[in-house]
């Protein structure tokens, strides 16, 4: 989201009834359960509802008015008392838990049962924005405004200069989560907007954390060493550059940034947002351009170490990261577009050869979803990657028209893991959740989504979903009023049972979505009938055949031991030999591997 001086600019979220505060404190140990599981019928429809049911919803805080197509609201949990009509931020996950960000600092949620969350710990320690990641027993929070202290004290900071400012990142012990140590800090020049954590396959011993931080340089006199020239005038300079910091697991408390790295190198400016790109060419265009500069810092940055690669939203650009080398990060490609006015955040697809980049047109705190705005405007941008270089294909934002009073734009999201397909689940603010298909990355497609009325109407208010995360089985967003919500798919035209019961095979026992990791689904029967639910949706493979490889599927099922295991295999051996004549032979031989790994299990 955007820095906490233009938070203030705004009416925030603090600014509640004393009712509902008195409200949410009371239901603050107890989450709500709207439907029960199977309660909803599914649609198979393949258009969407028309007219769109999240177009006029009732404006409201814990009583705004609902819309869902293909998912369904299994839990909506108010925050605990020090954290009610707060800001609530990023997610991360470990184990059964979930740590919620807050400017007023952390909770633990466990989702054991997702009907019913449970607080495990509130820990009150004040700073913007508080993003979270976990890693084994730690956990890392980030803090960038001017009142974080280093005790966490409440009462913030006060001189312009002070020994007990914060801003950099945190780091607890939690292997006891309802009993938390805070362990160290690792304070930075510009301090941390977000971070995320990089671990390197070839170190075993530490992991890495790049900051990403965007407010002004603070005093050599505060942290030395601190410098807000140009880097043509100080080569020192805390401008244009990330920090990465080396936090040794066995003694966290000795983390130190060990590069500063400057990707932002000969980046040119890059070209205002909403203007063409032959206005770029217009005469004193070229002048201009050579005034301004490329951007001075990424907002946010996703690494996906299985592919050595990491993906840098940088205000003005998105970059491509070769990191090979994780605690020095090298920038080999940049795309700009006069489109996209603050690459925010990006997520790659599961093989890595795609990426989308979000754009968080005025900073999270504006609507840009109204009938009157731009389809391209605080959109997604996506590529291929090819040879290491980024093509754009292609752009896609939620397509329900908000109101005036809703901040909405594209902001934090992850792929869920449906077999051989790229579906992201992503927040929109107060345009609600949108869960869309970018398989075809020419032609992404909305197939779900999640919306609540405004906060309230004829204000502009920061509420809605600040980031939606898939995490084994769960969909689970931050809302940033409103407090916990999880979700859940429900099968649809365009994802079946068979599908979202294969994607609830891949685990995690932790997950960071800025640190993106890979999925592979583990041999099952829902893995090889998603794979003939997806043929038979793209008439991939002849009817008879899809029938018959059910139909063989369920009497290997019901099958033990070595027969079992034989069917299988047969199945595996006729399915090679379909791919040969089949329209999608590439999915059919993706079923033949399942159905061979399959049988190899038994």
């Amino acid at each position: 989201m955007t820095s906490p001086s233009l938070h203030r600019a705004m009416r925030p979220t603090t600014v509640l009834t004393a009712a509902l505060a008195i409200g949410l404190l009371t239901m603050s140990a107890c989450a709500t359960a709207p439907a029960a599981p199977g309660s909803m019928t599914a649609d198979m429809s393949t258009s969407p509802p028309s007219p769109d049911p999240r177009v006029g919803l009732r404006a409201g805080h814990l009583d705004a008015g609902q819309a869902s197509w293909n998912m369904r609201l299994v839990s909506n949990t108010p925050p605990s008392a020090d954290f009610v009509g707060v800001t609530n931020s990023d997610l991360a996950f470990s184990g059964n838990y979930v740590y919620q960000g807050s400017y007023n600092g952390y909770q633990v949620w466990d989702i054991t049962n997702p009907q019913r969350p449970t607080l495990k710990d509130a820990y009150l320690c004040p700073a913007s924005q508080s993003d979270v990641s976990v890693y084994r027993n730690l956990l890392f929070v980030s803090g960038e405004g001017l009142s974080g202290r280093l005790d966490c004290g409440t009462q913030g900071v006060q001189d312009s200069v002070s020994a007990d400012r914060l801003r950099g990142i945190r780091i607890f012990d939690v292997a006891d989560v309802e009993n938390p140590r805070y362990v160290g800090n690792v304070q930075t020049c510009r301090g941390s907007h977000t971070h995320t954590m990089a671990t390197d396959p070839r170190d075993s011993n530490n992991v890495y954390i790049y900051v990403s931080g965007s407010s002004r340089v603070r005093s050599p006199s505060e942290l030395p060493g601190c410098s807000g020239l140009s880097p043509d005038e100080d080569p020192n300079s805390a401008l244009f550059r990330i920090e990465v910091i080396r936090v040794p697991l066995a003694a966290p408390e000795r983390a130190a940034i060990v590069s500063s790295p400057r990707i932002f190198d000969e980046l040119a400016a890059p070209p205002r947002r909403g203007q063409p790109a032959a206005a770029q060419n217009q005469p004193g265009a070229a002048a201009a351009a050579r005034q301004r500069t490329g951007p001075t810092q990424c907002h946010d940055i996703t690494t996906y170490p299985e592919v050595g690669l990491a993906g840098g939203a940088c205000g003005g650009y998105g970059l491509l990261l070769d990191i090979s080398d994780v605690a020095n990060p090298r920038r080999i490609d940049a795309a700009a577009d006069s489109n996209m006015s603050f690459w925010h955040s990006a997520t790659f697809s599961n093989d890595g050869d795609k990426v989308l980049f979000t754009d968080e047109w005025g900073g999270g705190r504006a609507p840009r979803c109204r009938v009157t705005d731009n389809y391209e405007w605080g959109a997604n941008a996506l590529f291929t990657i090819e040879n290491r270089r980024m093509v754009f294909k292609s752009y896609y934002k939620m397509p329900a028209a908000q109101t005036e009073w809703e901040n909405c734009v594209a902001h934090n999201g992850s792929l869920i893991p449906i077999p051989g397909r790229e579906v992201m689940v992503q927040a929109w603010y107060q345009g609600g959740i949108s869960i869309f298909d970018w398989t075809d990355v020419s032609n992404p497609k909305e197939i779900a989504f999640f919306d609540r009325g405004p906060l309230e109407d004829g204000v502009l208010t920061s509420a809605g979903s600040w980031s939606v995360y898939w995490y084994n089985g769960n969909i689970v967003s931050s809302e940033i009023a409103r407090g916990l919500d999880i979700f859940a798919l429900t099968p649809s035209a365009f994802i079946s049972q068979n599908e979202i019961d294969a994607a609830n095979t891949v685990r995690f026992d932790f997950m960071n979505a800025q640190e993106q990791r890979k999925f592979i689904w583990p041999a099952s029967f829902p893995l090889a009938r998603a794979y003939l639910d997806q043929l038979e949706r793209n008439n991939g493979l002849d009817a008879s055949r899809i029938a018959a490889a059910r139909a063989e599927l369920s009497r290997a099922e019901r099958a033990s031991g070595m027969q079992r295991g034989s069917a299988l295999a047969q199945l595996a051996t006729r399915l090679t030999t379909d791919a040969a004549a089949a329209r999608d032979a590439t999915k059919v031989r993706k079923l033949a591997t399942a159905v061979a790994e399959l049988s190899a299990a038994n």
